[in-house]
């Protein structure tokens, strides 16, 4: 008998005790807050052809467009932990390296939704923008 309370008790213990009410373990993914803007280099000329510059909330981030060997790119602007369900201002605007001509300028406005990568009883609770609406070209 004790052997089987043993065995009961030893799985309890290697299980979480999740039997004893507990929540489940969180998982330890990182996240942030941010809305990203990606796109495919192809799209805008050889290596390095343009300048994007992502504003979200009066935050700028910017970066060059990469190589066409690479099928996507990516920037993203990170937004404070606490800035929670809201909808910012966001502004893109794409610059020809070569000519410094303005190839796209748009701006929209994006809702933040409460995201918990870990599960909903696990942090961090992060705020970002499922979907930007397309912009278009200048």
């Amino acid at each position: 008998m004790r052997r089987a309370l043993l065995t009961l008790l030893l799985a309890a213990v290697l299980t979480g005790c999740s039997l004893l009410g507990q929540d489940p373990p969180c998982t330890a993914a990182d996240a942030d807050s941010q809305v990203s803007a990606v796109w495919r280099p192809a799209d805008l000329g050889g290596r390095d052809a343009a300048r994007i510059r992502l504003c979200v909330d009066g935050t700028c981030e910017e970066r060059t467009s990469g190589s066409p060997d690479d099928p996507f790119a990516l920037l993203s602007v990170q937004l404070p932990d606490h800035i929670g369900a809201s909808t910012v201002p966001v502004r893109l605007t794409v610059t020809s390296a070569k000519s410094g001509y303005t190839v796209v300028e748009d701006s929209t406005r994006a809702r933040l939704t409460e995201q918990h990568p870990n599960g909903t009883s696990c942090l961090p609770t992060t705020w970002t923008a499922p979907s930007v609406p397309t912009l278009t070209r200048a």
